[in-house]
C-alpha cells in the first residue's frame, strides 16, 4: 500500500506537467502580446536617458485607457518615411507635444516653448540645443516626439525639416503607439524608473 500511494502522486505530476508548461507558455505569450514587452535600445537617439543596448520594459495596456502624456517615453511603430526598414520598425522617443499643443523653438534661453510656457529639459544630451527653429501646432490625435539626444535623433523635428514642414509627416498617430517605456531593467547598474520629468507639470493646456 505504501508503494502504491507514493507512485500515484508521482505519476499524476508527470501527467500534469505538460499541461502546466502549456499554461505557463500561453500566459507568457498573452502578457507579451497585450500587457508587457521588453525592448532593447539600438541607437544613441535617447542618450543619456537611454544608452545603446539598454533594455526597457514597456506597458502595452496603458494607452488602451488614455492618450499619451507630455514627457512620457513611448515606443511606436515608425512611419515608413521614418524607417529604412521596409518591414517597419519600432522607435522610442519622448512625447513633447500632444494634439492641439503649440510648440515653438526657441525662447531667448534656447528652450522649447509649449503653449506659451518655456520648458527646462535637464534630460537632453549635454551640449545639445533644444532644437532648430520651428513653430508648429500638433494635429488632434497625433504626437510631436523628440529624442533626448537632439543632434542624433530621427524624430519629429528632422522629418518636419525633410518634408518641407509637413506637420502630418512630422508627427505620429496615437494609434501607432505600442506602449509606454516605464523602466530600464538591464543592465542592472542602470536600472531606473522612466518617470515624467517634473518640468512638464507646469505646461498649460492649449
Amino acid at each position: 500500500m505504501i508503494d502504491e500511494q507514493t507512485d500515484k502522486p508521482r505519476s499524476s505530476f508527470w501527467k500534469e506537467l505538460p499541461i502546466l508548461l502549456g499554461v505557463a507558455i500561453l500566459v507568457a505569450v498573452l502578457v507579451r502580446a497585450f500587457v508587457l514587452q521588453t525592448f532593447f535600445i539600438p541607437s544613441p537617439s535617447m542618450e543619456n536617458t537611454l544608452q545603446i543596448d539598454d533594455r526597457v520594459l514597456v506597458n502595452k495596456l496603458v494607452y488602451d485607457f488614455r492618450s499619451p502624456h507630455r514627457g512620457e517615453v513611448i515606443v511606436f511603430k515608425a512611419p515608413l518615411e521614418w524607417s529604412s526598414n521596409p518591414d517597419g520598425e519600432d522607435f522610442i522617443k519622448r512625447v513633447i507635444g500632444v494634439g492641439g499643443d503649440h510648440v515653438v523653438c526657441c525662447d531667448p534661453q534656447e528652450r522649447l516653448v509649449i503653449n506659451g510656457k518655456s520648458l527646462d529639459e535637464p534630460y537632453i544630451f549635454p551640449g545639445d540645443k533644444a532644437g532648430e527653429e520651428f513653430d508648429i501646432t500638433v494635429p488632434e490625435g497625433r504626437l510631436w516626439v523628440m529624442g533626448d539626444h537632439r543632434e542624433a535623433s530621427g524624430d519629429s523635428l528632422q522629418h518636419w525639416q525633410q518634408s518641407g514642414q509637413d506637420i502630418t509627416a512630422a508627427t505620429i498617430p496615437e494609434d501607432e503607439v505600442v506602449g509606454r517605456a516605464f523602466t530600464v531593467f538591464w543592465p542592472v547598474d542602470r536600472a531606473t524608473w522612466l518617470s515624467v520629468p517634473k518640468q512638464f507639470e507646469g505646461i498649460p493646456e492649449p
